[in-house]
């Protein structure tokens, strides 16, 4: 998948200005896609050079002018291919696995360190996507928002995120015991 197609993804809700895109990829795209402001500012200019886009100046008397970008006709058709699409199988890419496997021989310490930092990361990301949850589906439980909501691939979205990041908690406190308690054993021999 390229950054063109989260892009249009996350317009599909209306018109952002590039700092709310970036502000969106933060808070409900960041579950499945990560990309700095840079990058989506980039990757706006390309999708509107290419007519996936269109961008329209709205002028601000007490701040500077912004542009506001929104999916074109070509840019929907663009991503109706891209859902048709195969999907190839995700995979897991993450520094922090690589220091795990390694712990053994070069040192639990700052391992132990990362894993509590990505639970407490985890945590927090539990709680925003909680809270965002709650904001898509208004005053509807979850079941029934399921069935009748207007657009429910945000949502949908987000619940694999949250799913993910309970997951990864559970995981990296589960590990950062067992390295803690390791560590203990081996001390006391």
């Amino acid at each position: 998948m390229a950054l063109r197609h989260a892009v249009l993804a996350a317009l599909l809700d209306g018109e952002y200005s590039g700092y709310q895109l970036a502000k969106a990829f933060d808070i409900g795209v960041a579950n499945f896609w990560h990309a700095v402001p840079q990058q989506l500012y980039t990757e706006l200019a390309k999708l509107e050079k290419e007519g996936l886009v269109a961008g329209r100046q709205v002028i601000q008397e007490s701040r500077p002018n912004k542009r506001l970008f929104r999916v074109t006709d070509a840019g929907q058709a663009e991503l109706e291919r891209f859902a048709a699409d195969v999907s190839k199988p995700s995979f897991i890419r993450d520094d922090l696995l690589v220091k795990v496997q390694a712990a053994d021989r070069v040192g639990t310490g700052p391992v132990i360190e990362q894993l509590d930092e990505r639970a407490a990361a985890a945590d927090a990301k539990i709680e925003l996507l909680g809270k965002l949850l709650l904001r898509l589906r208004g005053d509807v439980d979850e079941d029934e928002f399921l069935r009748t909501g207007e657009r429910i691939g945000p949502y949908l979205t987000c619940l694999r995120g949250l799913s993910f990041e309970r997951e990864h908690r559970e995981w990296c406190l589960r590990i950062a015991a067992v390295l803690r308690e390791r560590r203990t054993e081996h001390a006391e021999r």
